[in-house]
């Protein structure tokens, strides 16, 4: 653990070294009276000769297209690059990659994305890790995808990917048509528009947001993982029959609380996502690679916060993110303690693939501890079952309990 630990603060400030410039993926316009995107020829004939180069050294892994909870295919990449290509001077980076759809009439889509290289000590070693993404109807596509450095050192790569709903989702329908190419969008803390909430409405829930990457030991939150935490929390707040929302963001890598909104008649979007910039994943501070538990105790810490008596009970309490594998498990006496919150409590589990960790993680424990019910939300139509499952629930218990008030006095 020790280990891992230290290779997620140096990953952290490899991916601090890039920065992008100006707007991250961009369309390239059309350039002339054709409609047509006019390349160089160094860059075209790249593209056309389809074969890998890496006179620029790095490594590029295709993402699968996965069916987001906005109902559009989220495609893109992941690359990595060694320090030691930079090494001695400052650079800069120039991504270009285009997507062709097999449709019939279609015309290929360019996408753009520039980044500067502060100066690599001569000595600097690991890698850099850089990301791209892409929305795509239905269909299937070939990608064309370039890097180039200031002295026009290049590596190319190229995959085809298919975007396709799966057998149990054939009901839905994506929110892009076949063959269509667009930029992912950057606007995932965008503020809702007013919800109409039921007339009897009275529902209370405290939120616990995860925000964290799939992978442990990853530096970064794929764009596709944003999306779907950011739906997860979207699907809760447009529950008509919920009224209140109090909302804690937290970050189990960096272990500390990033943003928090007390007893609001609307989730602050635009405030959680400025909260979230100030995430640095990978760094642990000192002191907690000092402590045997330090992340066991952050989160039996927060978990005794959210569950004592305060000035506003909620109906419920939804923990949502990715899996938590921690070396220790919560304290049973912290377990005791929650027990008493006089809530029910649930578990989002986000976990795009099941089967690679089938096992319980830290928080599933915790909260089956509290006989509180877990859900596993790997695709879209299983975040509208849960909310849709727990928000009854939540209606049901709260009915229960006002009747056993009643009878009571």
């Amino acid at each position: 653990m020790r280990e891992c630990r230290s290779c997620l603060l140096q990953a952290a400030a490899l991916v601090a070294l890039m920065v992008p410039c100006g707007l991250a993926q961009t369309l390239v316009p059309p350039s002339g009276p054709d409609g047509r995107v006019h390349l160089f020829n160094s860059d075209l004939a790249i593209f056309e000769a389809g074969e890998p180069r890496t006179d620029l050294p790095c490594d590029v892994t295709p993402d699968k297209p996965v069916l987001g909870f906005d109902l559009r295919f989220h495609a893109g990449y992941e690359v990595m690059i060694p320090l030691t290509a930079f090494a001695g001077s400052d650079d800069s980076l120039t991504i270009l990659f285009r997507v062709s759809s097999d449709g019939p009439n279609s015309r290929p889509i360019y996408l753009t994305q520039h980044y500067k290289v502060p100066f690599v000590e001569p000595d600097a070693k690991g890698e850099a890790t850089l990301q791209g993404a892409f929305d795509l109807g239905p269909g299937n596509y070939h990608v064309d995808w370039l890097m180039r450095d200031r002295a026009e050192h290049v590596c190319s790569f190229s995959w085809d990917s298919e975007a396709v709903l799966g057998p149990k989702e054939q009901h839905l329908a994506p929110s892009l048509i076949p063959g269509a190419v667009e930029p992912a969008s950057s606007e995932d803390f965008h503020e809702d528009p007013p919800i109409r909430r039921e007339p009897e409405a009275q529902l209370r829930v405290r939120i616990l947001l995860n925000f964290a990457p799939q992978n442990a030991l990853s530096a970064i939150v794929r764009p596709v993982d944003t999306g779907a935490m950011i739906s997860i929390l979207r699907g809760l707040s447009h529950d008509p029959r919920i009224a209140r929302f109090s909302l804690v963001a937290f970050n189990m890598q960096e272990q500390k609380v990033i943003y928090q909104q007390d007893d609001s008649s609307r989730i602050d979007f635009p405030a959680l996502g400025r909260a979230l910039q100030s995430i640095h994943l990978g760094t642990v501070a000192v002191n907690q690679l000092a402590a045997k538990h330090s992340d066991t105790d952050f989160l039996a810490s927060l978990l005794q916060q959210q569950v004592a008596p305060g000035p506003q009970t909620p109906d419920a309490m939804i923990i949502a993110g990715p899996k938590v594998m921690l070396d220790a498990d919560v304290p049973a006496s912290t377990l005791k303690a929650a027990a008493t919150a006089g809530f029910p409590i649930f578990y989002l589990n986000y976990n795009r693939d099941p089967q690679s960790i089938p096992w319980r993680d830290t928080i599933s424990k915790a909260v089956r501890s509290l006989r509180g019910s877990e859900y596993t939300i790997t695709e879209p139509r299983d975040l509208y079952t849960a909310v849709n499952d727990i928000v009854s629930r939540v209606v049901k218990s709260r009915n229960e309990r006002s009747a056993s008030s009643i009878s009571t006095r």
